[in-house]
């Protein structure tokens, strides 16, 4: 395919005259305009073509848990009903449109909605632990990838007055990355269950490439498994106590001694994913740069074509690709149900505030909650706090 070649590659437009401003205090914006700012936002997306929906504050815990595993309970607010168990306060709206939409919803659809979420934050942080949301998502099967640049190019136009950075990921490029590398299905399958745990997986990588040595508890264990076999280990152990049972805690042993004996990540291989992870460039530059991956991976390719595809698409929307950046490890560290194209939208110079919109694509969820169907799905939210903090930061 031809990509535009990125103009304007020098540090052209830069200055280094004028320091960062330093973020000015948090301002109380009233409920009543952060409200009438997500009715906007709303109002802009059902133009748009999207039907607005309602969705449950209290969602079931166990569906999220399901999804997420037992991290969301760091993040989510808790309780328990008696009827209905354990619920959680709703940490975003894409499950439960999910939900909303596998249950019974036309084909192709759009949808928009706005209202309060509810997560947890850092000790000290100063951010909200409830914030007003307002989203767009799209269900339509037939382009995919054409999807993506419309939900990409309908929020850059939304948020075009504040002048935001955009930055663009591709967890599927990721994905596609680990699953190609000459490893074990287990450990391929640790690799992705952590990608969103950056920490985790360079500590797993290691491991499995044999820069880092098993842990001495871990090593001992597999020598006294070898050694007597897992019915005397469990049987030295004592009565069963906890919630597995003998024949769980064996196969357990058994998956770690074949961990153990497998053999490394080839050195090459992980200096390639090394280099995946790290790569930061403008969406042509990138596509290049992951052919030239392709030659080492080859089974990057398929992941590397949609790639190129999504380019052509954004194009066709109107967005400048030449000066897009795209960097492979954007969205590691948000919500993990995102398994294709991410983006986000950043106020420059404000580390001190998060994204003003974060998207991606969620193929998988709609094959975890539809009961056998699936269909491919791309969205994203935006926070009309920030939009409105950030519209009266600039006026004079």
């Amino acid at each position: 395919m031809e990509i535009p070649a990125r103009a304007g590659r020098g540090a052209a437009g830069r200055s280094c005259s004028r320091s960062p401003q330093a973020p000015g205090p948090a301002q109380v914006t009233p409920k009543s305009a952060l409200r009438a700012e997500a009715a906007a936002l709303l109002a802009f997306f059902e133009a748009a073509g999207a039907v607005p929906v309602e969705a449950d504050l209290l969602l079931p815990a166990d569906t999220l848990l399901d999804l997420y595993g037992e991290d969301i309970r760091a993040r989510a607010y808790v309780t328990h009903d008696p009827d209905r168990g354990e619920l959680m306060l709703r940490p975003d709206f894409t499950v439960p449109v999910v939900q909303m939409h596998m249950a019974g919803g036309a084909e192709p659809a759009r949808y928009t909605y706005m209202g309060e979420v509810f997560r947890t934050q850092a000790a000290g942080s100063g951010r909200p632990s409830e914030y007003i949301q307002v989203g767009y998502e799209v269900f339509d099967r037939a382009d995919p990838t054409r999807a993506d640049a419309e939900v990409f190019a309908l929020f850059a136009q939304a948020l075009a007055p504040l002048g935001l950075r955009a930055v663009t990921g591709d967890m599927g490029i990721l994905m596609a990355a680990v699953d190609t590398l000459s490893t074990t299905d287990a450990r391929k399958a640790a690799l992705r269950r952590h990608i969103w745990r950056p920490r985790r997986f360079r500590a797993l990588l290691d491991r499995y490439t044999g820069r880092v040595a098993l842990p001495p508890a871990r090593a001992q264990l597999i020598r006294a498994m070898q050694a007597q076999g897992a019915g005397a280990l469990i049987a030295e152990a004592g009565p069963e106590i906890g919630l597995r049972s003998a024949q769980e805690v064996a196969e357990r042993l058994a998956a770690l001694v074949a961990d153990g004996a497998a053999p490394p990540i080839g050195a090459a291989e992980a200096e390639v994913l090394g280099v995946i992870l790290s790569l930061k460039a403008a969406l042509p530059d990138a596509y290049e740069m992951l052919c030239d991956v392709c030659v080492d991976l080859p089974g990057l390719a398929p992941a590397v074509d949609r790639f190129a595809a999504r380019i052509e698409a954004l194009i066709a929307a109107g967005i400048d690709v030449g000066e897009l950046p795209f960097e492979a490890s954007f969205g590691r560290t948000t919500m993990e149900y995102y398994d294709g194209f991410v983006f986000g939208f950043l106020a420059p110079g404000r580390p001190d505030l998060p994204p003003v919109a974060t998207g991606g694509r969620y193929d998988a969820m709609t094959r975890h909650l539809g009961g056998g169907r699936e269909i491919p799905a791309v969205g994203g939210v935006i926070r009309p706090e920030l939009v409105s903090r950030l519209k009266a930061e600039a006026r004079p």
